[in-house]
Order: structure tokens, then C-alpha cells, then sequence
């Protein structure tokens, strides 16, 4: 690992508005850690309010229920933060955070968070920005929770992943080929349903593998096959 880029808050998409003197002081102001492959990061039974950007890495956002059973929210990789929520209003944690590979953090305390936030504006409105986006997919999520079947929600987990990468030809590539059980843990249903709606898809010509990328044929169709189930 190259220790020239552990202390370095420049990729963190949050501070772009930051000056190159501004993102120095803040770096000066953090604590970095590095946590390996599957290692806690942040525990939802902790009273910890730091939060945390990613320098190097990948986490996974994620809850168990009861029963054990994962439920995987996100995962977000160099550039983006996490932790903010009990940062601002000092309550507990609301998710486990796992890293998915060799990690290196930048951790904030809330009182130098809140000190930033006032300092620098366009910070605030950037977290105010991602709190709609948050919201705006959880309604999403729990819509599809309420109003469709496990193979249905598949298709809208599929769509999601593919918004980032749609093209203008009514196609998009999710790249890496998402993991199965993944996919089943943010539609709450098993893998072997996830594996069954993927096989049914490119049977129907609607996805196809390729360089280990999941390639989504006909993004309308998918769609109108999820709105189709919404509305009856």
C-alpha cells in the first residue's frame, strides 16, 4: 500500500468544493485507520458518532435481522463517506459498515464534522443532497417490498444497479457481474430465486454475460415488466 495516498482526503467527492488549504487542515484534524478484508468497521450497537471517508477501499452497508439473515443497503467504494447520520444528530447507529476489502479510512469526529459543516456550505448542502437520495431510494425500496413479488423486485434491483450505466440504445452493463446473494439480500428473497430470474432473463434474451459483465438488453421492457406488477 502506498503510504502517499493514506492521508489524503483529495478523492473524497464530499470536499470537492474544499480549497487545496482547506482539505490539508481537515486532514490534519482526522484520524486514519486501515481494517482488511471483512473487518467491522462500524458497529450499529456502537455509541460512536465519527464519520468516516474512504481513501482506499470498499465497504458494504448492511443489517441483520433477527433471525441472522443479511440485508445488504449499499456498497460504496473510494470518494464516498458514510456515517454522517450520528454525526449530526448524535443518536445511535443505524447500520453496520463492513469492509470489503484492503480499506483505508479518514475519521472525523462530529465536533470537527459540525465546525466543517458551518465553515463550508456547499458541504452542507452536498450531505443535504445525498439524505434525498438516500430517502428517495429507500421509498423506492420499500414500494417494491410492498407491491411486488420476489422475481419482480430482482428486476427492479437490476435496474437500479443499471442506472449508472444506461446507454442511449436502451441497454446498460452492471459491471462487475453482481453476486447473487447480494441481489437477495436488498430484495429480501434467497439465491437460488435471484439465480432462477437471471437464467429466466437471457432465456428471454433480455440479459446477457459478457466479459464479466451483466449486460441488460432491452432496459424498457424490463421496466414495463416491473410497472406492469405496481399497477395491477
Amino acid at each position: 500500500m502506498n503510504d502517499a495516498q493514506i492521508n489524503d482526503l483529495t478523492m473524497i467527492s464530499l470536499l470537492s468544493d474544499v480549497t487545496a488549504a482547506g482539505r490539508a487542515a481537515l486532514e490534519k484534524r482526522c484520524r486514519w485507520r486501515h481494517y482488511d478484508p471483512h473487518e467491522l468497521i462500524i458497529d450499529r450497537q456502537s455509541t460512536s458518532q465519527d464519520i468516516f471517508f474512504i481513501a482506499e477501499g470498499k465497504v458494504r452497508i448492511v443489517n441483520y435481522s433477527m433471525s441472522g439473515r443479511e440485508v445488504a443497503f449499499d456498497d460504496i467504494g473510494v470518494g464516498a463517506h458514510f456515517g454522517e447520520l450520528a454525526a449530526i444528530d448524535g443518536e445511535p447507529r443505524s447500520a453496520n459498515v463492513v469492509a470489503l476489502e484492503e480499506t483505508t479510512v479518514a475519521i472525523m469526529s462530529p465536533s470537527v464534522f459540525r465546525e466543517m459543516l458551518i465553515e463550508y456550505p456547499q458541504v452542507a448542502l452536498s450531505i443535504m443532497v445525498r439524505m434525498a437520495s438516500i430517502i428517495r431510494t429507500s421509498t423506492e425500496r420499500i414500494m417494491d417490498l410492498s407491491t411486488l413479488g420476489a422475481n419482480n423486485r430482482v428486476y427492479a434491483e437490476l435496474l437500479r444497479l443499471a442506472k449508472s450505466d444506461a446507454r442511449d440504445d436502451n441497454t446498460a452493463i452492471i459491471k462487475p457481474i453482481p453476486i447473487h446473494g447480494d441481489i437477495a439480500s436488498r430484495v429480501s428473497t434467497t439465491r437460488e430465486t435471484v439465480a432462477r430470474v437471471l437464467s429466466s432473463l437471457s432465456r428471454n434474451q433480455l440479459v446477457h454475460r459478457k466479459n464479466g459483465a451483466l449486460i441488460i438488453l432491452d432496459m424498457e421492457r424490463l421496466s414495463d415488466m416491473v410497472e406492469k406488477f405496481q399497477t395491477e
